[in-house]
């Protein structure tokens, strides 16, 4: 844990100087990945917020069993099941056998240049590490990536759905998303410029959407995007499928941050997917706080060891609450991996409202978090299927009360 302080220390101390600096003529948006979060005073609630009583009914896992009836509260850590249960560790993601190793993530070529878009300026090529049969106008083929995973909601018919984006070819990536720009190292001595080139994010012929990072000859591209849609709703549940790079220098992240203007950090983050240096461990974080003096707690954190990330696409999910009417109180958030809680927590007061969020999804490249390693030339792609806002998770609002009771809250750094 104290390396991970460490890390995360020099990445608020970097984001403090970011936003008390004036950036380039590049800049759009906000620093990257920064670590920021809070929980109110008094703890999480009592019994008042536990919910009624009623038969347990846990949502179906996307990728094996259910577990059985009764067994909610005795879920073991998500990296060590005691034997003999229903999620060990070949059950996290797809059932065994199902993929072999996806091949390396250098044999993906860029989808083609649309005709009525200019090229960004200055982009790198693309790395020249790849098989002859590809060209840098070559899409990619569809059995590049292992086949899209059934969605938890689809598997118990629960799919409510508010807001989908289209991931198809004839789709710009622009009509989701807005790319923010710029190479001014994010707050955290970050080495990539953010580029709003096709390279770096395209759709594939199977409605997958793909950000890419490049690494050739000390040049570093890779892209930014931030979702034109909000949270919108004062409750619900955010997910996604992602099949992450893991790499050392490289740093995948599935995040959101309140919609412009905010104020960093005390509007808040939520962090549902990242993880850096190939550690092959999702950070779950919120963050409202810096990262010294007394906001020493405004930061929770659970860290997920998931062992099969190079290899198979995990799904990332996020429930909020706001729970209106109760003086000193908000409401609350959890935290899913492959449809499994693995943190709570309370929406901290002063942060800005759920409905408010945005989406981001972004590589990052060397930096602080990295250690300041940097990525061996070639392309690191993260690739996202199934991304939705849905009305509630699966199983509904009744699981998630059951889940409230057995989950545990982030741990301050």
């Amino acid at each position: 844990m104290s390396s991970t302080f460490n890390k995360l220390l020099e990445k608020g101390k970097a984001k403090v100087k970011e936003y008390s600096t004036p950036s380039g003529s590049n800049f759009q948006g906000y620093p990257g990945q920064g670590h920021q979060g809070q929980a109110p005073q008094g703890g999480y609630p009592g019994p008042g917020y536990s919910g009624t009583p009623y038969p347990p009914q846990y949502p179906p896992s996307p990728y094996g069993n259910p577990p059985p009836p009764n067994q909610y509260q005795q879920y073991p850590p998500y990296a060590s099941p005691p034997p003999n249960q229903p999620y060990g560790a070949p059950q996290w993601g797809p059932p065994p056998n199902q993929w072999g190793p996806p091949p390396q993530q250098q044999n993906l070529a860029a989808p083609p240049l649309p005709a009525n878009k200019p090229h960004s300026p200055g982009p790198p090529p693309i790395p020249g590490n790849r098989p002859p049969s590809f060209s840098p106008t070559t899409a990619p083929p569809t059995n590049d990536f292992p086949p899209p995973q059934p969605p938890f909601s689809h598997l118990n018919g629960n799919d409510k759905v508010y807001w989908r984006p289209s991931f198809d070819q004839s789709v710009a990536v622009s009509h989701n998303f807005r790319h923010e720009l710029g190479a001014h190292g994010w707050g955290n001595n970050e080495s990539q410029n953010y580029i709003a080139s096709p390279q770096n994010s395209f759709h594939t012929p199977d409605g997958r959407l793909v950000v890419r990072a490049i690494s050739q000859n000390g040049s570093y591209t890779s892209a930014r995007l931030t979702s034109h849609q909000t949270l919108s709703r004062p409750k619900g549940y955010l997910t996604a499928t992602i099949l992450a790079p893991c790499a050392e220098g490289i740093w995948p992240a599935f995040w959101m941050l309140p919609k412009d203007p905010f104020s960093w950090p005390t509007d808040g983050e939520v962090d549902i997917f990242e993880s850096w240096n190939a550690d092959c461990v999702n950070h779950s974080c919120l963050h409202w706080g810096k990262f010294d003096g007394e906001d020493w707690n405004k930061h929770r954190v659970k860290e997920t060891h998931i062992p099969s990330m190079p290899h198979q696409p995990h799904t990332f999910g996020f429930a909020w609450i706001e729970e209106d009417g109760i003086p000193g109180w908000r409401g609350r958030m959890m935290w899913y991996i492959d449809g499994r809680p693995v943190m709570k927590g309370n929406i901290p007061q002063g942060t800005r409202r759920m409905e408010d969020y945005r989406i981001l999804i972004n590589i990052a490249m060397g930096g602080n978090v990295c250690q300041g390693k940097l990525p061996r030339d070639g392309s690191y792609d993260m690739v996202i299927s199934d991304l939705k806002m849905c009305e509630e998770p699966a199983g509904g609002w009744h699981d998630f009360e059951r889940a409230w009771e057995h989950t545990p809250e982030g741990k301050t750094m």
